[in-house]
């Protein structure tokens, strides 16, 4: 008796202890399930001591937090009408009264700078003292901020469309936690569609806080229609394979408990839920109900057999127990592989989605042998499937197929490999903090309303360490900054920056009495003038402590970055490296480029890097599984080349698509492939089996094993392809492909183990079928067909 037999009469002879012990689990996760909590930070792909990371770190502990800052807008000339106008910059005030809120300005709040002569210092005056009552005072006010007044240039207004706003900067301190949520959702959104009402105009909202937001609300919303749709795709279709309700009702609570499961691991291990983390309730089910397939038909093909549903129950586990969990690991470890990136967001995610898998499956070889248990042997009617005359002509096809066209199949895969590596040199690489953001929904539309008005709402941060205290205010260290500055405002993709010169050359213009042609930094001559005027100036403390820290050693200039691919960023972070070492010499400055946005696409680029090592993994790790199961190298090389050719397609698609390799669809390989390798591993067992018992006899081994497994395999197939095919209704551009191209990948995989597997085996047989190259297994992963006659019953 060997040990699934053992563990066979273990599960039924035990079932009712088992059935408490899952449900007082069940219990302990659900109750963990309250410490869920979602991410309200960036996905941050690089590991913590990467280089990239240690220089934003850097900027923060100087300047503190960057994305704080939500911008309103109105493109829309009632605006400028004396009501529309007033209630504008009262509504910044209200904004202002809010204790998350740091300080909101908007027109109404500028204070313009004017030159105190007598105390030689600047003072600040509001940029009109009554408010205005008539639309021709609305519109001297603005023609003096649109033509005097070009600090406030990109910042408030842009002059060339008209559209003005109001910038909202956060409480650094609440940027990062849940009380951001609620002032989005409680507080400003309400007030934005309430002034909406009161006047007709339509607000324009952006800025890392809010996007963040609303996209974090998204992927709740998400999560529920993901799980609901996963359920009833694959349970429709398993129900039109099997046409039982007992077994669909049976597989639905399977991985119903998986999904509280799942939901609960995340919470006990209090890992944040991020786009990838909400895929894993969905992904269970999709994974779970493949395993429901095989344990079912199996059940259901030995009850038809002999008719003893004991000894059914009994082989159930004992037969298929060992090949079912191999193809869970297997599945697992394409997952697992993440585990290794030193990425956080993909090691929490290789980690849940691992042990998940591995819990589906015993959920699934305890649960469904135990129910059937309690219930009556299964009717003739529920039965029927197995002899339906669509099944048998989609076998007999592929094994006419392999038996007389192999030739074709070979023909057919050196086209395809040809074919599919000439789409690979065509894939680009692709990364960006919105690019898979949902592109329908309204806060979309808002960025990239931004970016054409403004340039762009991405912050990019180049820090400037002069190396010594007060070193930012040098004249030589000014105008080096200005020159960088100037290159920046060349870059299409980039907005106008803003910094310390943006205050020194308002000073100079100031100065010279208001003089907008005098918006520029002073000269040698008069710097001293200007400076001592600053210095005396107590309006310039606060605007200066945004862009030079209390030492004046550091500066910042923040300019703010387009939606661009990671080709197109590296380009303009070259060119804006070029500069910074044409114009900062090394011994004198140290300047580092950061901010959010670069992070993000240096991270994608790291996952790329990766993706190699990630999928060598999984290979490497089914092939030590393969290697432990069939002992022989091989047929280890023959189990590789069919699930290998399905992930060579993919990427061939993925070139010739458009598609690029970003995060979201990086993942696509070692998933697949995980998946993929199953079908490979039952038919291989079968094979092994069939091998024995036929005396070595490959031809009559490949065809038996291929209509014993083939309407399993197809079953399996089919419902993987429509449940990853649920991703595709996805509003993430990430999601939506990864969802596709697994799906697109997976039916490859069916394919490329129902012909050109078995073909494979054929064309080799005088190579792999003898005793030596097929060793038996170092556990038995199907009972030899000898024992199948041994009653084993359970009384």
């Amino acid at each position: 008796m060997n040990f699934w037999s053992i563990v066979s009469r273990f599960i039924l002879k035990q079932r009712i202890f088992i059935l408490i012990v899952l449900g007082l689990f069940t219990f302990f996760l659900s109750t963990k399930i309250q410490n869920l909590k979602f991410s309200h930070t960036e996905a941050n792909l690089l590991p913590k001591d990467h280089i990239e990371n240690l220089k934003y770190d850097k900027f923060l502990d100087i300047f503190g937090e960057e994305g704080n800052l939500i911008i309103l807008a109105i493109q829309d000339t009632a605006v400028f009408t004396a009501e529309n106008f007033n209630k504008w910059n009262n509504f910044s005030k209200k904004l202002n009264s809010f204790s998350q809120v740091e300080f909101a300005v908007s027109i109404g709040d500028i204070k313009k700078l004017k030159k105190d002569k007598k105390n030689q210092k600047f003072i600040a005056e509001p940029l009109y003292q009554n408010t205005p009552t008539t639309n021709i005072e609305v519109q001297k006010i603005m023609d003096e901020l649109f033509n005097n007044l070009p600090f406030f240039d990109n910042f408030l207004f842009n002059k060339n469309t008209g559209t003005i706003r109001t910038a909202i900067y956060l409480d650094k301190k609440i940027v990062n936690t849940k009380i951001r949520e609620r002032f989005v959702f409680d507080d400003l959104n309400p007030a934005i569609e309430q002034f909406e009402k009161e006047t007709g105009l339509d607000i324009r909202v952006s800025g890392m806080p809010y996007i963040r937001t609303m996209n974090a609300q998204n992927i709740i919303d998400e999560i529920g229609l993901f799980v609901g749709l996963a359920l009833f795709i694959t349970s429709l279709i398993f129900w039109l394979f099997f046409r039982s309700y007992r077994a669909t009702f049976i597989t639905l609570l399977v991985v119903s408990i998986g999904v509280i499961w799942s939901v609960g691991f995340i919470g006990w291990f209090e890992y944040e839920i991020s786009v990838l983390m909400a895929l894993i309730p969905p992904l269970i089910i999709v994974i779970g109900v493949p395993n429901a397939v095989f344990l079912i038909n199996k059940y259901q093909q030995e009850v038809k057999k002999h008719g003893n549903q004991a000894k059914s129950l009994q082989r159930v586990i004992s037969k298929i127990g060992n090949a079912t969990l191999m193809t869970n690991i297997t599945t697992a470890s394409g997952f697992a592989t993440f585990i290794f990136t030193n990425s956080q967001l993909l090691n929490e995610f290789g980690v849940i989605a691992s042990i998940n898998i591995m819990a589906i499956f015993v959920l699934s070889i305890l649960i469904i042998p135990i129910i059937y248990s309690f219930m009556h042997k299964p009717q003739e009617k529920h039965l029927k499937h197995l002899e339906r005359k669509w099944i048998d002509a989609i076998v007999n096809w592929m094994e006419n197929t392999v038996r007389h066209n192999r030739i074709a199949i070979y023909i057919s895969t050196v086209i395809i490999i040809i074919v599919s590596i000439m789409g690979v040199y065509t894939i680009r690489v692709s990364g960006s903090l919105i690019e898979d953001m949902p592109k329908g929904k309204q806060f979309y539309k808002d960025i990239v309303f931004f970016e054409n008005e403004f340039g762009g709402i991405m912050p990019l941060e180049i820090l400037i360490d002069t190396k010594k205290k007060n070193g930012v205010m040098n004249l030589s260290t000014l105008k080096r900054m200005n020159k960088l500055d100037e290159e920046i405002n060349e870059i299409p993709e980039l907005s106008k920056s803003v910094s310390i010169l943006n205050m020194v050359k308002y000073s100079k213009q100031t100065f010279y009495n208001g003089n907008p042609k005098y918006y520029q930094l002073p000269t040698e001559q008069e710097k001293n003038f200007i400076l001592a005027y600053t210095k005396n100036s107590d309006t310039h403390s606060n605007m200066l402590k945004n862009f030079i820290d209390s030492t004046g050693q550091y500066a910042r200039i923040t300019t703010f970055m387009k939606d661009i691919g990671t080709e197109k960023m590296e380009h303009i972070e070259q060119r804006i490296q070029d500069k910074i070492e044409q114009v900062f010499p090394k011994k004198n400055y140290d300047i580092t480029l950061t901010g959010k946005a670069l992070v993000f696409l240096k991270g994608t680029n790291y996952l790329v890097k990766n993706l190699a090592i990630s999928l060598s993994l999984a290979i490497l790790l089914i092939s030590l599984f393969m290697a432990w199961m069939f002992r022989s190298y091989k047929m280890i090389i023959i189990s590789l080349i069919p699930n290998i050719l399905p992930l060579l397609i993919t990427a061939g698609l993925m070139g010739y698509l458009g598609v690029p390799i970003k995060p979201s669809t990086i993942l696509v390989f070692s998933i697949a492939f995980g998946i993929s390798v199953d079908d490979t591993i039952h038919f291989l067992a079968k094979y092994r089996q069939e091998l024995v018992f036929h005396k070595w006899n490959v031809r009559k081994s490949v065809y038996a094993a291929l209509r014993e497994t083939g309407v399993s395999m197809f079953y399996t197939s089919i419902v993987l392809f429509f449940g990853f095919l649920v991703f595709t209704i996805s509003s993430f551009g990430g999601t939506k492909a990864l969802g596709g191209l697994v799906s697109v990948t997976l039916l490859f995989a069916m394919i490329s183990n129902l012909l050109l597997l078995p073909s494979l085996l054929l064309s080799l047989e005088s190579k792999i079928a003898n005793k030596k190259t097929l060793k038996k297994p170092a556990l038995t992963i199907i009972i030899p067909k000898e024992e199948e006659e041994e009653d084993n019953d359970i009384k």
